[in-house]
This record gives structure tokens, C-alpha cells and sequence, in this order.
């Protein structure tokens, strides 16, 4: 009888200290971060909007109900992102240091292992390198969650997007995953995306500005327009602010911008506003890079822009000296 009893109190214990069935539990040590806080957000709505993760004596925990699995965004505080798969009962530990967070270790489920195998495998690879180790780990590993995430990060979400590849990539892990609904809305978004590339009309769109003013393409009604992504913590895309700022000046109204902050506070975005003296259209509305305008017009990274010409795409990505040289001739 007490053998009996000691078994039932020891997993009442257990069941008590495990994660319950509908939650998934983050907890984790940084190195070189004593307090500070961390965002989390998903792509695939596990978590509505943007989430706070404190650090205190370096240790973090996080848990949020989970019914479905799921991919969540951990944002650092340099603004670098890691992908986290959670499952339903799932738990896992975070390690990592913060002066090399490509190091970052999330152990606890098979598809966070199948990550940190990846991340150890690009460590110092190039991009064309990690391309082919993107479309091998999907061909070993067509039933994976981890496979969505890189095919969204390194084909279609980079700097120098390739929806050829995509296209095919998704078709394979469809095949292993004919019932995953987040692979079919990431094929729809891919075909949407496709047709908004160099050569094609902007969509139309409708969004709000820092100072609540609505915006719709016909606010870039002239023969010249940017739209530009930026934030007051990345120096790049800072640097394109000023040398657009400046070409608006020069252009004597033929130009038009239009920029989106990816800051998380729009008064932090209004600060730095403020502080470079930056007057035309700006969008922050706290969700960062999930901000809405950005997947309309397939916008991912920072810096990121698009230049038209009479409402037409004419050519994205530009940095700041290129766009420099383009405008100067069309102004």
C-alpha cells in the first residue's frame, strides 16, 4: 500500500511539473544579458500581435497556450531573429550567448534539434551554400516545420528573392504535408508575391501614418516614388533616410516617399523622426517586421525599398548610393 501511494504522489509531482497538453514553455539562459527583454510574435498567429520576454539574471520563461504547432519569432535585443517550433505539451531550453547568438542552441523537441543542426551547418557557409543546404534539408526532411521557415527566410523574405526555387520547394513538402494550412497560405502569398516584382503596377493598399493620416497608393501620385523600410536602431537603413531626404529636396516635388519603421514603439519611431527632421509619410504601427503594408508589397528585409516610376516598379533593394545615382538621372 505505500509502495501504491508513493508511486501516485511521485507522478502527481511529475504531471505538476511538466508542461499540460495545451501549453508550450520557453525557459533559457543568455550570456552577457543580465535584465533586459526580449519580443516574441508568430507568423502563423500562435500569438496575437507582439509578446514581452523579461530577462532577469540572465533566465528567461515564457509559455503561451498552444493547441497547434506553431513557429515563434524570438527577437534579441540587436534586433536578430531566431525561429522556435512549438508543439502542443512542449517545453525546451534556450542557451545561448549573446555576442554569438548564430550559436544558439534550443534543445527539448525534434524540430528545434533539427534547427540547431542546421544552424551548425551554415555557420560559415555562403549564401549559395546555404541555399543548397536549404533544399537538401528539405528533401531529407519534407515533413518538417523547420523547412517552412527556411524556405520563407532564405527564398522568398531575402534580399534577393528566388519564387522560381520556392515554388518548388513547397511542392515537395506539400506532397509529404497535403493538410498543413500554413503551406498552403505560404504557396498563395508566394503567387501574390510573384506578380509584384520589377516591371509590374503597385498594389493597392491602405494603411495609417504615425501622425493617424490614411495612406492608399495614390499617395505616391507622382512621376517619381519610394517606399523605403527602415529603424532607428539598423545604420543602413538610417543612411538611406538622410540621402532620401536629401533627393527630396533637389526633386522640387517631382519625388514622393512613403516609409514603414519596423521599430516596436511608434514613439520611438517619432523620435527619431524628429530627430533627423524626416517629413514625408511614415508608417510604425508595433509589429515590426508582421507590419501588414510590408507583405503587401513583399518587403522583408531592412534596409528594403522600392523606387516607381509612374506607380510602376522600377527596381528594389537599392542602397543608398544606388538610389543616389538613379535618381539624380531621373530627377
Amino acid at each position: 500500500m505505500k509502495k501504491i501511494t508513493y508511486l501516485i504522489l511521485l507522478t502527481l509531482v511529475v504531471v505538476s511539473c511538466s508542461t499540460d497538453r495545451n501549453h508550450f514553455k520557453i525557459e533559457g539562459q543568455l550570456l552577457h544579458i543580465n535584465q533586459g527583454e526580449l519580443y516574441i510574435y508568430s507568423n502563423d498567429g500562435a500569438i496575437n500581435g507582439i509578446d514581452t520576454i523579461k530577462i532577469e539574471g540572465g533566465k528567461l520563461a515564457y509559455e503561451i497556450a498552444c493547441q497547434h504547432p506553431s513557429t515563434l519569432m524570438l527577437v534579441f535585443p540587436n534586433f536578430s531573429e531566431q525561429p522556435i517550433f512549438a508543439e502542443p505539451g512542449g517545453s525546451v531550453e534556450l542557451k545561448a550567448d549573446a555576442s554569438h547568438l548564430k550559436e544558439l542552441e534550443v534543445t527539448g523537441t525534434e524540430e528545434n534539434e533539427l534547427m540547431n543542426q542546421f544552424r551548425k551547418q551554415i555557420v560559415d557557409a555562403s549564401p549559395p551554400e546555404t541555399s543548397k543546404f536549404v533544399s537538401q534539408f528539405i528533401k531529407d526532411h519534407p515533413e518538417s516545420a523547420v523547412g517552412i521557415y527556411l524556405v520563407r527566410k532564405y527564398f522568398i523574405a531575402s534580399p534577393h528573392p528566388d519564387y522560381k526555387q520556392a515554388f518548388q520547394l513547397i511542392k515537395i513538402m506539400r506532397e509529404a504535408q497535403p493538410k498543413n494550412g500554413n503551406l498552403a497560405r505560404l504557396a498563395l502569398q508566394l503567387k501574390y508575391l510573384s506578380s509584384i516584382v520589377t516591371g509590374t503596377q503597385l498594389p493597392a493598399f491602405n494603411a495609417y501614418d504615425v501622425k493617424g493620416n490614411r495612406l492608399t497608393k495614390a499617395t505616391l501620385n507622382a512621376p517619381i516614388a519610394v517606399i523605403s523600410v527602415w529603424a532607428s536602431w539598423n545604420s543602413d537603413s538610417q543612411n538611406f533616410q538622410r540621402a532620401l531626404k536629401a533627393l527630396l529636396k533637389k526633386s522640387h516635388g517631382r519625388l514622393k516617399a512613403l516609409s514603414i519603421c519596423v521599430d516596436p514603439s511608434k514613439k520611438q519611431c517619432q523620435e527619431a523622426l524628429k530627430r533627423d527632421s524626416l517629413s514625408w509619410p511614415t508608417i510604425c504601427d508595433g509589429q515590426m517586421l508582421e507590419t501588414p503594408l510590408l507583405k503587401t508589397l513583399g518587403l522583408y528585409s531592412i534596409p528594403d525599398n522600392i523606387l516607381l516610376q509612374n506607380g510602376k516598379i522600377i527596381a528594389r533593394d537599392l542602397n543608398a548610393l544606388e538610389l543616389q545615382s538613379r535618381l539624380e538621372k531621373m530627377i
